[in-house]
């Protein structure tokens, strides 16, 4: 009688408790998980506008660095990111390869 009391009083209280445990648990990791995704999409979003500062500043963007801008943007937007940085990205994508200087200095050996 004594182990049917304990039976009907211990298994809901530790099913309870495993069960709050657990939503406890998952609670904590999406929390986790939002902070790491916004974090990452700041620092993104940063790069995106660092790399859009200096190429616009230069006249001009190089093929690889448009390459790793598009992974960047592309990882930023699938992270929700789509404000201003979706212009920064599009000036850079928008600038030439080469600075005037450099198409003028090619221009020349050509000539040669």
């Amino acid at each position: 009688m004594i182990i049917d009391i304990l039976i009907n009083w211990a298994v809901p209280f530790i099913c309870g408790g495993a069960a709050t445990g657990c939503f406890a648990y998952v609670s904590s990791v999406r929390k986790r998980n939002t902070a790491l995704e916004d974090g990452l999409q700041c620092l993104l979003r940063s790069e995106i506008i660092r790399n859009h500062d200096k190429y616009v500043e230069l006249g001009s963007c190089p093929i690889y660095a448009k390459e790793a801008l598009k992974r960047v943007y592309s990882a930023y937007h699938e992270l929700g990111g789509n404000d201003v940085a979706t212009r920064l990205y599009e000036t850079v994508m928008l600038l030439p390869a080469e600075s005037k200087k450099r198409r003028a200095e090619n221009d020349i050996l050509r000539q040669i």
